[in-house]
């Protein structure tokens, strides 16, 4: 594939993420939402940095250490969004600003 078509591809997933993160009131949609705009940061620079210099791995070992961080932000949010549900049935974006001391 073309260095075009990945960044066609990463735009298309951001918008999407865009889109789904200030349409949603649930937190864990929002959640969802941010997590495709990462998503698409982290296509659009492995591409980039493959297009680049494609025999060096750094832009692959960029992208998993990337995508680890992820996976852990995306636990420990699941896990406030949880606590917050538990705490005062707040799954919405709304009522989570009642949560606050």
């Amino acid at each position: 594939m073309t260095l075009q078509a990945f960044l066609l591809t990463a735009s298309a997933l951001f918008a999407v993420g865009l889109y789904g993160a200030l349409s949603q009131q649930s937190i864990v949609m929002v959640m969802m939402g941010l997590e495709l705009m990462v998503n698409a940061i982290v296509l659009a620079g492995a591409a980039f940095w493959y297009h680049v210099t494609p025999d060096a791995a750094d832009g692959q070992v960029l992208v998993l250490v990337a995508i680890t961080v992820m996976a852990l932000e995306m636990a420990m949010g699941f896990a406030v969004v949880t606590a917050s549900f538990r705490a005062g049935e707040v799954d919405m974006t709304e009522g989570a600003e009642d949560l606050k001391g």
